[in-house]
């Protein structure tokens, strides 16, 4: 494979970009990492050492894609109790797939209005 060829794996670099594109979205330094906030409620967040990150997830949700893809998903210790999960960035096809990510959590924090006024980031249309 030619470097032209190679898929560009997501970086840290890429998160920021995407999730500061969502709409009213801001960055804001919490427990020493970025996370991302939809309307102040954070969606997204970028730990330790930039290799990951977290986002909210259902525990339903959560626990199939763990068991589905555990070497992209995974649930930290300290998010057990909560609707969230970790995400591998090296383990991500596409920057798409980091968007659609990025998007879903964005969605379930983002307040109804939001919701309304972007439907392209929304759920399918009648459900």
């Amino acid at each position: 494979m030619t470097a032209a060829t190679v898929p560009c794996m997501p970086d840290a670099e890429d998160v920021h970009r995407i999730a500061l594109s969502l709409p009213d979205t801001t960055e804001k330094i919490a427990w020493n990492m970025p996370t991302f906030r939809v309307a102040g409620k954070m969606f997204a967040t970028l730990p330790e050492d930039e290799t990951s990150i977290a986002v909210r997830c259902p525990k339903e949700e959560r626990d199939e894609l763990v068991l589905a893809e555990p070497d992209k998903f995974w649930i930290a210790d300290h998010e057990a109790q909560f609707a969230w999960v970790r995400v591998r960035l090296a383990a991500l096809e596409s920057e798409a797939e980091l968007r659609d990510i990025l998007a879903d959590s964005w969605r379930q924090a983002a307040p109804t209005r939001l919701q309304d006024a972007y439907p392209e980031l929304g759920l399918p249309a009648g459900e």
